[in-house]
Protein backbone atom coordinates (compact mmCIF):
# COMPACT_ATOMS: atom_id res chain seq x y z
CA UNK A 1 0.00 0.00 0.00
CA UNK A 2 1.18 3.09 -1.00
CA UNK A 3 1.65 5.91 2.00
CA UNK A 4 1.13 9.89 1.56
CA UNK A 5 2.68 11.71 4.39
CA UNK A 6 0.86 15.42 5.82
CA UNK A 7 2.98 17.77 7.20
CA UNK A 8 1.96 21.26 9.04
CA UNK A 9 4.70 23.90 9.66
CA UNK A 10 3.07 26.17 12.57
CA UNK A 11 5.63 26.60 15.75
CA UNK A 12 8.51 25.16 13.61
CA UNK A 13 11.88 26.23 12.17
CA UNK A 14 12.74 25.87 8.67
CA UNK A 15 15.63 23.32 9.40
CA UNK A 16 13.66 21.11 11.63
CA UNK A 17 10.95 21.02 8.95
CA UNK A 18 12.99 19.82 6.08
CA UNK A 19 14.50 17.09 8.56
CA UNK A 20 10.87 15.44 9.07
CA UNK A 21 10.45 15.94 4.93
CA UNK A 22 13.87 14.06 4.81
CA UNK A 23 13.37 11.21 7.71
CA UNK A 24 9.84 10.79 6.11
CA UNK A 25 11.62 10.13 2.93
CA UNK A 26 9.45 12.84 0.97
CA UNK A 27 9.97 13.14 -3.12
CA UNK A 28 7.59 15.70 -3.43
CA UNK A 29 5.88 18.26 -1.41
CA UNK A 30 2.34 19.28 -2.31
CA UNK A 31 1.32 22.56 -1.25
CA UNK A 32 -2.40 22.51 -0.65
CA UNK A 33 -2.76 26.12 0.40
CA UNK A 34 -5.01 27.97 -1.28
CA UNK A 35 -2.78 31.38 -0.51
CA UNK A 36 0.98 30.15 -0.86
CA UNK A 37 2.33 33.13 1.08
CA UNK A 38 3.25 32.86 5.17
CA UNK A 39 4.84 35.64 7.38
CA UNK A 40 6.55 32.51 8.37
CA UNK A 41 10.04 33.07 7.13
CA UNK A 42 11.11 31.01 4.31
CA UNK A 43 7.47 29.28 4.18
CA UNK A 44 5.89 31.45 1.27
CA UNK A 45 5.63 29.43 -2.71
CA UNK A 46 8.69 30.95 -4.29
CA UNK A 47 11.47 30.25 -0.81
CA UNK A 48 9.84 27.17 0.02
CA UNK A 49 10.46 25.84 -3.01
CA UNK A 50 14.10 26.55 -3.32
CA UNK A 51 14.73 25.02 0.47
CA UNK A 52 13.10 21.88 -0.36
CA UNK A 53 14.85 21.42 -3.73
CA UNK A 54 18.27 22.26 -1.84
CA UNK A 55 17.51 18.92 0.14
CA UNK A 56 15.81 17.07 -3.21
CA UNK A 57 12.60 17.64 -2.79
CA UNK A 58 10.63 18.53 -5.49
CA UNK A 59 7.36 21.00 -4.99
CA UNK A 60 4.08 21.35 -6.50
CA UNK A 61 1.17 24.30 -5.68
CA UNK A 62 -2.17 22.57 -6.15
CA UNK A 63 -4.27 25.94 -5.22
CA UNK A 64 -7.68 23.96 -6.16
CA UNK A 65 -6.84 21.72 -3.18
CA UNK A 66 -6.52 24.85 -0.71
CA UNK A 67 -9.52 26.32 1.75
CA UNK A 68 -11.62 28.76 0.31
CA UNK A 69 -11.31 32.55 2.38
CA UNK A 70 -14.25 31.69 4.39
CA UNK A 71 -13.31 28.51 5.69
CA UNK A 72 -10.10 29.68 6.62
CA UNK A 73 -11.24 32.18 8.76
CA UNK A 74 -13.24 29.56 10.57
CA UNK A 75 -10.53 27.73 10.89
CA UNK A 76 -8.69 30.58 12.72
CA UNK A 77 -11.43 31.59 14.96
CA UNK A 78 -11.14 27.94 16.56
CA UNK A 79 -14.15 26.56 14.02
CA UNK A 80 -12.71 23.88 13.01
CA UNK A 81 -16.40 21.82 12.33
CA UNK A 82 -17.44 24.92 9.96
CA UNK A 83 -14.03 24.81 8.10
CA UNK A 84 -14.45 20.95 7.39
CA UNK A 85 -17.96 21.41 6.14
CA UNK A 86 -16.65 24.46 4.13
CA UNK A 87 -14.17 22.56 2.77
CA UNK A 88 -15.89 19.09 1.97
CA UNK A 89 -18.21 21.76 -0.10
CA UNK A 90 -15.74 23.45 -2.22
CA UNK A 91 -14.37 19.77 -3.14
CA UNK A 92 -17.49 19.20 -5.63
CA UNK A 93 -15.89 22.24 -7.36
CA UNK A 94 -14.24 21.33 -10.71
CA UNK A 95 -10.92 22.64 -9.68
CA UNK A 96 -10.67 20.99 -6.81
CA UNK A 97 -11.28 18.06 -8.26
CA UNK A 98 -9.34 18.89 -11.08
CA UNK A 99 -6.19 19.10 -8.51
CA UNK A 100 -7.21 16.15 -6.77
CA UNK A 101 -7.40 13.82 -9.94
CA UNK A 102 -3.95 15.55 -10.84
CA UNK A 103 -3.04 14.39 -7.23
CA UNK A 104 -4.37 10.86 -7.52
CA UNK A 105 -2.15 10.00 -10.99
CA UNK A 106 0.79 11.76 -9.16
CA UNK A 107 0.73 9.23 -6.37
CA UNK A 108 -0.28 6.37 -8.71
CA UNK A 109 3.23 7.35 -10.90
CA UNK A 110 4.26 6.24 -7.35
CA UNK A 111 6.01 9.04 -6.02
CA UNK A 112 6.61 9.60 -1.87
CA UNK A 113 4.17 12.08 -1.27
CA UNK A 114 3.98 14.47 1.38
CA UNK A 115 0.73 17.09 1.65
CA UNK A 116 1.82 20.79 3.13
CA UNK A 117 -0.52 23.05 4.97
CA UNK A 118 -0.18 25.38 8.22
CA UNK A 119 -1.63 23.23 10.84
CA UNK A 120 0.25 21.53 12.87
CA UNK A 121 -2.56 19.44 14.33
CA UNK A 122 -3.61 17.15 10.83
CA UNK A 123 -7.15 17.27 12.85
CA UNK A 124 -7.74 20.98 12.54
CA UNK A 125 -6.50 21.05 9.09
CA UNK A 126 -8.21 20.58 5.52
CA UNK A 127 -4.98 18.33 4.68
CA UNK A 128 -6.67 15.51 6.29
CA UNK A 129 -9.77 15.87 4.04
CA UNK A 130 -7.40 16.48 0.87
CA UNK A 131 -6.14 12.51 2.28
CA UNK A 132 -8.91 11.21 3.06
CA UNK A 133 -10.58 12.33 -0.80
CA UNK A 134 -7.18 10.38 -2.49
CA UNK A 135 -8.03 7.38 -0.02
CA UNK A 136 -11.66 7.52 -1.69
CA UNK A 137 -9.77 6.83 -5.18
CA UNK A 138 -6.75 4.80 -4.24
CA UNK A 139 -5.61 2.42 -1.60
CA UNK A 140 -2.92 4.49 0.51
CA UNK A 141 -1.83 5.15 4.48
CA UNK A 142 -1.86 8.48 5.97
CA UNK A 143 0.90 9.19 7.70
CA UNK A 144 1.39 12.68 9.63
CA UNK A 145 4.85 14.26 9.72
CA UNK A 146 5.53 16.32 12.90
CA UNK A 147 8.27 18.38 12.86
CA UNK A 148 9.81 19.65 15.58
CA UNK A 149 8.38 22.49 17.69
CA UNK A 150 10.05 25.99 18.21
CA UNK A 151 10.65 26.82 22.06
CA UNK A 152 8.70 29.75 23.16
CA UNK A 153 10.68 32.81 23.20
Amino acid sequence: MTTVATIGYEGTTMDAFLEALRAGGVELLVDVRAVASSRRPGFSKTKLGENVRSIGIDYLHLRGLGTPADGRAAARSGRHAEMHAIFREHMETSVAQDDLESLVEIVRGGRRVCLLCFEADPAHCHRTLVAEALAERLPIEVQHLRPEPTPLD
